[in-house]
């Protein structure tokens, strides 16, 4: 069991109301409790046994969005993005544009940004997490709405390193 399964199985658990779920396997022992008055899970790993790593897992085909354009236009938008960097989550959170909700967001589309600059903060468990830019370039595109969740490897910017 992975990582991504298990945040997956911690979410599940949060939105069914249970207050308690244990899960045993082979190789892992999962008790995942959730607190009263809908605060976040508590997941505490009972034990787990070193095992072969595990096959790659399928890769499972996004749902079908409905299409708003014409597939040639779908297909030059996909060409003109390849030429991005896409700046992805490194965390299971709540994206903010802003420090603070009277303050003005960090970065705006077409505002140039250097590498080491703060361009949003994700809210993990009670935790404010600064997320800095990798690369040097301009913002061309914010692809998350200010104060949704996100997970984790989800693309949030796209960015014209020339």
């Amino acid at each position: 069991m992975d990582i991504k399964e298990i945040q997956s199985l911690i979410r599940f658990v949060a939105k069914s109301g249970a207050s308690e779920v244990k899960l045993e396997m082979e190789d892992i022992k999962i008790t995942i409790r959730t607190g009263s008055h809908g605060s976040a899970p508590e997941t505490t790993y009972v034990h787990q046994v070193p095992m072969a790593p595990a096959p790659a897992a399928p890769v499972v085909a996004a749902p079908a969005q409905e299409a708003t354009e014409s597939p040639s236009k779908e297909k030059e938008s996909a060409d003109d993005d390849s030429k991005y960097i896409t700046i992805k989550s490194p965390i299971i959170g709540t994206f903010y544009r802003k420090p603070s909700p009277d303050k003005p967001p960090f970065v705006e589309v077409g505002q140039d940004i250097s590498q080491g600059d703060v361009l949003c903060v994700i809210e993990a468990m009670k935790l404010f997490n600064d997320i800095e830019s990798e690369v040097s370039g301009k913002i061309v595109k914010i692809l998350v709405d200010d104060s949704t969740p996100v997970e984790f490897d989800q693309p949030l910017f796209l960015v014209d390193p020339s």
